[in-house]
Parts: C-alpha cells; sequence; structure tokens
C-alpha cells in the first residue's frame, strides 16, 4: 500500500473573481476569452506557462492552418483573425505547403498578449491549474498554486481549455481516455540555424517529396488519393541512410517529418521530425521520458540532416519548444459525441457553433481539404455530462479516434473556443445553464464575430 500524508485544513485566500474563466491558454482557450470578452462580460485568462498561445508557443507548433488549398472552405473568427494579426506584426511568414501563413511561436507571444490587452481580458500567467471549486455538481471557481503559493479564483462559468479535459475529469465528468500504446505520438519541436536556403530549396526542387511519400518505414498513411501527388515537405531519405551509414541508431527509425519555413538568415523552422510512441500527457513522468528521449533524438535528426540534406552542412539547434507536444489524451464523454461517419460525411448539426474544412490527420489517416467540403461544430461536443457551470473546448471536445484527428488541430480549437466563450458570455448574461443557452442567440452572436457556422 502506497505511504500517504494527511495535509491540514487551511484557509486559502480568494484573489480574484470574474466572470468567465478560462483555463489554458492555447488555440482553444484564449479564442474563447477573447470572444467572451467581445461578448460583454468579464474575463479571466490563465496559463500555467508564462505567455498565452499553448502549442503555437510554448510547443513550437507554427503551421496553425497548413491544410488550406484553394478550395478549402473556412470558419474565419478568431482563428483567421491570429494569422491576420501575426501577418500584420510581423510574427507571421508564407507556409511551405498551402496557403496560409506559418505563425512565428516567439512573435506570436507578443500577438497574443496584445489581442488579450485590447479585450480587456484579465490576464493570469504563472499559475497552475491543481484543483476545482465546486457546490455539489456545480463549478464555481479553481484552486491555483504558484509562487504565491496556493491561491482560488470564483467564477460564474468555467471554460476547461487545458486540453487534457483535466477540470472535467477531477469534477467528475465522464471522459474517455486513449489507452496509451494507441495515443497519438507527442513531439518535441525545435528549430535549426546555419541551413544555406538556397541549397537547401535547390535540393527539395531536385527530389521533390509528396503526401504520398509519408508511407515509408513505420507509417504506412491512408489518403483519399487526391494528396498522394500533392507537394509535401517531408523528410525521411536522410534518416534513412543515416541509419544504414551508423550516424544514428537503428532503433531511431521514427524520426521523420516535415519542416516549416526556411528564412534568408538561415533558420529552419518548425521541425516536426521526432515521434514519441506510448508518452501520456497526464503522467508527467512519461512525459519527463518524452522530453528527455524527444531532444536526444532532435539532436540525432540534425546530425543526419549535417551529413546527408543539401544547405544543412552547417545547421545547429536554435531551440526547443519550451515543453513536450501532446496530441491525444482524454476527451470528455460529451452531450454529443461527434462521429467519424460526421467527421467524413460532412456532419451538420442544429447547434453549429463553427465549421471545419474536411482536414483529418492522426491515426494513420491524412486527408486534405481541396474540394470544398467541410463539417460543423456542434456546441453539445463541449457539454460535460453531469457538471454544470463548465464547458470543455480545445482538443478535448467529444468525439470518437478520427472525429479528434479533426478536432485536434489548432483552427479547429480555435473554432469551438469561440463558440464556447460567447456561450459561457450568454450564459452569464441571461442568467441560464450552460445547457439551456439560446443557441440562436449564441449563432447570432458569433456571426456579428464575423464566424461562419453553416
Amino acid at each position: 500500500m502506497a505511504k500517504t500524508i494527511t495535509e491540514p485544513a487551511r484557509e486559502i485566500p480568494v484573489i480574484h473573481e470574474t466572470d468567465v474563466l478560462v483555463v489554458g491558454s492555447g488555440p482553444g482557450g484564449l479564442a474563447a476569452a477573447l470572444a467572451a470578452a467581445r461578448t460583454g462580460v468579464e474575463v479571466t485568462l490563465m496559463d500555467r506557462f508564462g505567455c498565452f498561445g499553448g502549442n503555437i508557443t510554448t510547443v513550437g507548433v507554427e503551421g496553425f492552418a497548413w491544410y488550406r488549398h484553394e478550395q478549402t472552405v473556412e470558419a474565419h473568427g478568431i482563428g483567421w483573425e491570429f494569422e491576420e494579426r501575426a501577418k500584420a506584426m510581423g510574427a507571421a511568414v508564407p507556409e511551405s505547403q498551402s496557403l496560409s501563413y506559418e505563425l512565428d511561436s516567439e512573435g506570436f507571444k507578443l500577438v497574443a498578449d496584445t489581442l488579450v490587452e485590447e479585450a480587456g481580458i484579465h490576464p493570469m500567467l504563472h499559475r497552475v491549474f491543481v484543483a476545482p471549486i465546486h457546490e455539489g455538481s456545480r463549478i464555481t471557481g479553481v484552486i491555483v498554486e504558484s509562487k504565491a503559493g496556493r491561491e482560488a479564483v470564483l467564477a460564474k462559468r468555467v471554460i476547461d481549455a487545458t486540453g487534457d479535459a483535466d477540470i472535467a475529469h477531477m469534477m467528475g465528468a465522464p471522459t474517455i481516455k486513449t489507452p496509451v500504446e494507441q495515443m497519438q505520438a507527442a513531439s518535441v519541436m525545435f528549430h535549426i540555424a546555419g541551413v544555406d536556403k538556397q541549397a537547401f530549396m535547390e535540393g527539395v526542387k531536385a527530389d521533390p517529396q509528396t503526401y504520398a511519400n509519408w508511407s515509408t518505414g513505420e507509417w504506412q498513411v491512408e489518403t483519399s488519393g487526391k494528396e498522394d501527388e500533392m507537394f509535401s515537405p517531408f523528410l525521411a531519405k536522410p534518416f534513412g541512410q543515416a541509419i544504414r551509414d551508423g550516424v544514428i541508431p537503428a532503433h531511431l527509425n521514427t524520426i521523420g517529418g516535415t519542416w516549416g519555413a526556411v528564412h534568408d538568415s538561415g533558420e529552419m523552422t518548425y521541425m516536426n521530425l521526432v515521434h514519441l510512441a506510448e508518452i501520456d500527457g497526464t503522467d508527467p513522468d512519461s512525459m519527463t521520458k518524452g522530453e528527455i528521449e524527444g531532444r536526444k533524438q532532435a539532436m540525432h535528426a540534425i546530425n543526419a540532416l549535417r551529413a546527408y540534406t543539401p544547405g544543412c552542412a552547417g545547421a545547429r539547434l536554435r531551440n526547443f519548444g519550451m515543453t513536450i507536444g501532446i496530441r491525444d489524451t482524454r476527451k470528455i464523454d460529451a452531450r454529443h459525441n461527434i462521429t467519424e461517419q460526421e467527421t467524413r460525411n460532412q456532419g451538420r448539426f442544429d447547434d453549429t457553433i463553427g465549421i471545419y474544412p474536411e482536414f483529418i490527420d492522426g491515426y494513420g489517416v491524412l486527408i486534405l481539404p481541396t474540394t470544398g467540403r467541410y463539417m460543423q461544430i456542434p456546441y453539445r461536443s463541449m457539454l460535460p455530462k453531469g457538471v454544470q457551470g463548465l464547458l470543455v473546448t480545445g482538443r478535448a471536445i467529444g468525439g470518437d479516434k478520427i472525429a479528434h484527428a479533426a478536432t485536434r488541430n489548432m483552427a479547429c480549437c480555435a473554432v469551438a473556443g469561440q463558440g464556447a466563450g460567447i456561450a459561457a458570455a450568454l450564459s452569464v448574461k441571461s442568467d441560464c445553464e450552460l445547457d439551456a443557452v439560446n443557441i440562436a442567440q449564441v449563432q447570432a452572436e458569433l456571426k456579428r464575430q464575423g464566424v461562419r457556422i453553416h
């Protein structure tokens, strides 16, 4: 039997009260906070790190809308605004495989700060959520810990944007956790410097890769066929050769993936080459293992690039993301869980709060939105069962595996987040439960904020 200790009872100071509290500031949480504030309520945005932006900033996933092509249908709204503001503030460059802009992970920290300040949101960085405050099944706030100790923040409505449904799980709402051996791989993102851009791009031109090349070695990827001849910034050959020549260990046959942008300065960003199986983002010991192993594998990848990739002979590490990137852990068992059939066949819902193009990326499936097809995101997929006062947004919304392979993507998290923020704000304004909010009013406010919902 494990040892335990008993903590003495203690008084916890209430340091802040708000209408809507958003916990987690990734694309879903940041969009939720902005949308709620623009709907006219007091909003507080909390994050455990020292910046807003989540996967964009702390992990270094700069390809926000890398799925976008000529016929892609977009929801617009705050996700679109992320790109537009980043471009205006010099924090974005054209993305290498799509009609989108790659968000600079450092510059976007300033973009997010600006958006939060303009919206009048109360920022709370460097505070870690540790427990919900509740009266029965109703959440009334959260306990946080920080350098200031243990503190309480009270709220009329809470939005769980932790990515892992942490708050919903602690409130006792039913959640579904992917078995660790089936979880999508975790990634340690990194950026390099010292690349000869001209030589690298000439090498890419001489040996262009397509999405069909993703099915190589350890990976077999199901496409719809139309993706197979499309260009992809894919790197695999250098790592295969490095294994054959003994430059990197033979067991590291999962190194490979995509690069983001190559800059005139010699920087190459958004290196998505490290894929770590069986890393559980809800287990700190597992994440510790992943961080350390991921950094080792990144250095092996750089060694292979130096040896076998044109323009990379002088490449060196510039930086790692601040934290490991997690794709897959818990999801809520929501009032409606989006299905594979709805994801693949343009699901339509009366309670739509936004649309998302037919983009599926995960569990061995890659389908790009090149034909104008799209699905709607239902509000009910953010409503946890058995809990009042709480919405869950971001990648933890309800859905099966293939649905998650779509909705986990950052742009979809922003779509869901904007809907959650507006619903929470209108719930406060009309003093009604989140499951009783007037969906027509939510949809009207979404349209006012520039969102396409149908």
